[in-house]
């Protein structure tokens, strides 16, 4: 085959969150269903800061992949976030996130909102499993 005719194919780099990461996770984020929770890059900045465990799948210097969690790192974990670009779904990208975040700490409990039509399905397959233990207090609703 010829050389040129080659289309370049690159996995996507699994990898921790870098503040040189901000503008491309913050274009990730909205344009793909959270813009209504992430109003600007500093609202996005504290979230990050504030989390423990951040990750992002890049190809092409560009963020095609986020997840974030907040864990005490010994009893309990929230998975708070996972995010895949369309174009990026169904290539193992979320999971290879969530196994990053959540790694191998099998003496923690992770819980996560699974909301979105495909989420339990996706969850499920990750060894999550619907619980009856669990509550929550909703926040408010600002307009």
């Amino acid at each position: 085959m010829n050389e040129c005719l080659k289309m370049e194919v690159r996995t996507p780099h699994i990898r921790r969150y870098s503040t040189t990461d901000l503008d491309s996770a913050f274009q990730l984020l909205t344009s793909n269903g959270w813009s209504h929770r992430i109003p600007d890059h500093l609202f996005l900045e504290r979230l990050i800061s504030a989390s423990q465990r951040v990750a992002v799948a890049v190809s092409k210097d560009k963020v095609i992949g986020f997840a974030r969690a907040i864990t005490d790192g010994l009893s309990n974990g929230y998975l708070s976030m996972v995010v895949v670009t369309p174009e990026w779904r169904g290539q193992g990208i979320g999971k290879s996130l969530v196994k990053e975040v959540v790694s191998d700490d099998a003496g923690i409990t992770w819980m996560l909102r699974a909301s979105r039509s495909q989420a339990p399905e996706f969850f499920e397959k990750l060894g999550f499993a619907l619980s009856s233990d669990a509550m929550e207090r909703v926040r408010k609703r600002t307009s």
